[in-house]
């Protein structure tokens, strides 16, 4: 079943979106598939990689981490995360670029080259954990705004952050694009401003120093702390409880690349763009980011634990009013309020996409693959929409306890979702070469690192989320509540999966499609039919100009 560039393309055209006739019954109706709107631009794409889920845990989250373990152990951590990531987002995108349908979600992937019950999970997984992280953002804005010590109450500002991002989702995708462009790029040119700021300081530019900097803090109070144990031991501890930390900043953010894939124009083209600008984010934003305050900011400051909500707690701000800078403080603050909605807003957007993905694999029901004419999956954003409720949950104390349960479902799901994408990666390749489906013939993009990246990632992230709670099993911190805090989220994805194989045991489905019959077909013509010659600038002009419209 491998394409042949030679093979006709059965299709027909409307209102300018080229639909195929080619679908089996099994992926779900062409007409539910082609419904959603290829309006994201390549503008869109390329900012939404660098800066669409930078939010609070870059911002403030980083803090206590640096705290936790030293700025030694932060920089090694984000390093091995990100290089990690980056072999994640490497292998996604070489699946995703060779046949971006629309609803091509990772879990979507997953039901076309690995298994359905696989897809299934994965989509289930997708939606219940990018939902909740919704009111979770949404929680986090309302709470940074008391930064500011105002009296209203913090259910209005939660009315209002849900009013806009259920707003924004229910818009055509190009209203989505441009928000989280200009969102994004506010979030990049403050992590601009932030770098160059603590090069400054590092030499000592600061009003209130004496004298270069340099790494003063890495002697004084030191590279590396401990935790829980003394010595070596500890100082291991500290490595493995940092190490588990600096991955919640990057979750999920490299599954956005593959749902923005499904509703962005060329994406066959674009999507390699953006994987290799995702180099860039990583070295440039995380990693520069914790040499940054590992610099500026010594690590047993009381402020990164204790300093309260928002940009009181911010490494970043910690740092910059030792140096003696005044006001800066309240402008971090309103950009972390700006990073918590956008990031909730790509959520919910995530979030929806993917039950819309499961639908038209045939794993939800029909009616969530309904969308309007502009192209909004709005059954399945209406359902997505639901989680924000649980937001409510934190006005009073004892329902803060409930909404932290439902958070503590996610805390696993990014490990889990980076292993599947990597086994569906390596499903797909394998499917590639037995069928005669080559690089760069017909596979738009291929990395150096794979598939050693994505094994070296699958075996990573797999003693991450084993290890998730290891100190959990101390028995100082010994608790029921604690221990399923920290790995309730395996049994819950366990149960979704082997369910749906149980239940798929009558029609007697394989525990993995046998490579050669991995469909690697249905599909490619309409996103080909759709893919359009680039127009390249010629001048900075119109180079400038196609960056803005």
């Amino acid at each position: 079943m491998g394409y042949d560039k030679s093979s006709p393309i059965d299709s027909s055209e409307k209102d300018g979106v080229v639909r195929s006739s080619t679908f089996d019954g099994d992926v779900g109706d062409v007409e539910t598939v082609e419904k959603t709107k290829r309006g994201l631009k390549a503008r869109h794409a390329q900012m939404i990689a660098l800066g669409g889920t930078i939010g609070t845990g870059l911002f403030v989250g980083s803090g206590s981490t640096l705290a936790r373990g030293g700025p030694l152990f932060i920089l090694l951590a984000y390093s091995l995360i990100a290089a990690l990531v980056l072999g994640v987002v490497t292998a996604i995108v070489e699946v995703s670029a060779y046949l971006p349908v629309s609803g091509g979600t990772m879990g979507f992937y997953g039901h076309r080259n690995v298994s359905d019950s696989l897809g299934f999970a994965m989509g289930w997984l997708y939606f219940y954990s990018l939902g909740i992280l919704v009111p979770y953002e949404i929680t986090a804005a309302g709470i940074v705004i008391d930064y500011w010590e105002t009296d209203i109450n913090i259910a209005v500002w939660i009315s209002v952050f849900i009013v806009v991002i259920v707003g924004l989702n229910t818009l055509p995708v190009q209203f989505y694009g441009e928000t989280e462009f200009w969102f994004a790029s506010l979030k990049v040119f403050m992590m601009i401003g932030l770098l160059i700021l603590s090069f400054i300081l590092f030499w000592g530019g600061g009003p209130k120093q004496d004298g270069i900097l340099g790494f003063h803090y890495w002697k004084d109070p030191g590279a590396t702390n401990t935790y829980l144990k003394t010595g070596d031991t500890g100082r291991f501890l500290a490595f493995l409880k940092v190490l588990v930390s600096s991955a919640f900043p990057f979750t999920f953010a490299p599954e956005l690349l593959v749902v923005t894939g499904g509703e962005m124009k060329n994406p066959r083209r674009n999507l390699p763009k953006a994987a290799k600008r995702y180099f860039i984010r990583l070295v440039f934003f995380y990693i520069g980011s914790v040499i940054a305050i590992g610099v500026i900011c010594p690590a047993d400051d009381e402020r990164l634990t204790n300093g309260g909500v928002g940009a009181g707690s911010s490494a970043f701000v910690v740092g910059i009013a030792d140096a003696g800078i005044k006001g800066l403080d309240s402008v971090i603050n309103a950009v972390i309020i700006t990073s918590a909605w956008s990031s909730g807003n790509s959520f919910l957007y995530m979030s929806s996409r993917s039950l819309f993905s499961l639908a038209v694999a045939g794993n939800a029901p029909k009616v969530f693959a309904k969308c309007t004419k502009k192209g909004v999956p709005y059954m399945a954003v209406a359902a997505s929409s639901l989680f924000c409720a649980l937001a409510y949950l934190n006005v009073a104390s004892s329902g803060s306890v409930v909404f932290n349960w439902f958070v503590n479902l996610t805390n696993t799901s990014g490990f889990i979702s980076w292993i599947c994408c990597c086994i569906t990666f390596l499903r797909f390749r394998k499917a590639c070469d037995l069928q005669g489906v080559t690089y760069p013939d017909q596979i738009p993009y291929r990395s150096w690192m794979q598939p050693y990246g994505a094994w070296a990632a699958i075996v990573f992230f797999t003693f991450l989320t084993l290890i998730n709670g290891f100190d959990v099993f101390f028995p100082s911190l010994w608790s029921a509540s604690g221990f399923l805090t920290a790995y309730v989220g395996i049994p819950i994805f366990l149960c979704i999966y082997f369910g749906h194989r149980i239940y798929s045991m009558s029609k007697k489905e394989p525990w993995l499609i046998p490579s050669a019959e991995v469909d690697l077909r249905t599909g490619l013509d309409v996103v080909l039919a759709n893919e359009k010659p680039e127009l390249r600038a010629n001048t900075w002009g119109k180079k400038l100009q196609g960056w803005f419209t």
